[in-house]
C-alpha cells in the first residue's frame, strides 16, 4: 500500500515562511502539493516531475519553492512570504510509474497574527 508522509505545517504569523515535506513510499513519475482553503475547492499549489520540471499556481510563482530527494522519494515546498489566503489544509499527491494516484492525509497551514 502507497504511503505517502505528509509533515511540516503549522501557524506562522503573515511574511513568515514553512517548509513541508512529503515522502512517498514508492518511486513517483511526478509529486507535488494542492490545497483546499474552507468553503473552496482543491487548488494545485506546485508540482514536480521525476525530470524536475516544475508548474506553479499563479498564486504562489515567486514565493513557493518545491524541489524533489529522488533517492528519498520526498517533495519540499518551501513556502515564503506567506499571506492570510495561504491558509489551507496542504495536501501531498504523487502519481507512480504506474500511472496510479495517491493522496496524502493532508497538514494545516495557518497563517495568521
Amino acid at each position: 500500500q502507497v504511503q505517502l508522509v505528509e509533515s511540516g505545517g503549522g501557524l506562522v504569523q503573515p511574511g513568515g515562511s514553512l517548509r513541508l515535506s512529503c515522502a512517498a513510499s514508492v518511486r513517483t513519475i511526478s509529486i507535488g502539493w494542492y490545497r483546499q482553503a474552507p468553503g473552496k475547492e482543491r487548488e494545485l499549489v506546485a508540482t514536480i516531475t521525476s525530470g524536475g520540471i516544475t508548474n506553479y499556481a499563479d498564486s504562489v510563482k515567486g514565493r513557493f519553492i518545491i524541489s524533489r530527494d529522488n533517492a528519498k522519494n520526498t517533495v519540499y515546498l518551501q513556502m515564503n512570504s506567506l499571506k492570510s489566503e495561504d491558509t489551507a489544509v496542504y495536501y501531498c499527491r504523487c502519481r507512480d510509474y504506474q500511472l496510479a494516484l495517491y493522496w496524502g492525509q493532508g497538514t494545516q497551514v495557518t497563517v495568521s497574527l
